[in-house]
């Protein structure tokens, strides 16, 4: 049995079948959003990609937005995966969380309209949505963190700088997606905000 990662806690295990045919799901809305972006990913369309009735494919997600902040979220767990793998090197927190960001980065421009897609859910998104949402933010939380190197629960003024270079985060792509910024400014907006993260954090290990 698998938990399935989008729902809460508390809802019941994925059978292998469930979560073959959710697996099934999300890669047909990558493939439509990567094609057409937000505008492409239609539930009737997704629902026939994945070979799912319309009814079935409502029950695992509500709507369209459900569906791409889930695959948003599908994505950050493989970017978490493979920053654990190759972690980001260099001695301050700071310049740890830049590589890791700029990796985050490089790999969302090469996918711009699947980016957008994701990216305009994510914003769009309403209170029906909000347990999506959240798991979405921790996520995006616990890379910064994993990059600083904190060992054990952060405390406040940490996480207010986290929240600070996540804000930062979120508005850069939102700029470079509009066309309004380049990718030279995301990576500059990027470094200058992460130069707010202390290099010693109390209670912190540093990698």
């Amino acid at each position: 049995m698998t938990a399935r990662p989008d729902s809460p806690s508390s809802a019941p295990p994925l059978t292998e079948r469930q979560e073959a045919r959710r697996r099934r799901i999300l890669d047909a809305t990558v493939e439509l959003a990567r094609r057409g972006g937000f505008g492409a990913v239609q539930m009737r369309e997704v629902a026939d990609s994945a070979d799912v009735a319309l009814g079935t494919l409502y029950r695992y997600f509500p709507s369209k937005i459900h569906l791409l902040v889930a695959v948003l979220r599908d994505r950050l767990e493989g970017l978490r995966e493979t920053l654990h793998e190759r972690p980001p090197g260099g001695r301050e927190p700071g310049a740890r969380v830049v590589e890791a960001l700029t990796r985050a980065f490089r790999a969302l421009r090469e996918e711009p309209r699947l980016t957008e897609a994701m990216v305009r859910a994510f914003t769009f998104a309403d209170r029906s949505a909000g347990a999506e949402v959240e798991a979405v933010s921790r996520l995006t939380t616990a890379i910064v963190l994993d990059a600083v190197g904190r060992q054990g629960p952060p405390p406040p003024e940490l996480l207010s700088v986290v929240r600070v270079v996540e804000h930062t985060w979120h508005s850069a792509l939102i700029g470079w997606l509009s066309g309004r910024c380049s990718g030279e400014q995301v990576y500059g907006d990027i470094k200058t905000v992460c130069e707010l993260i202390p290099a010693e954090t109390p209670g912190g290990a540093h990698r």
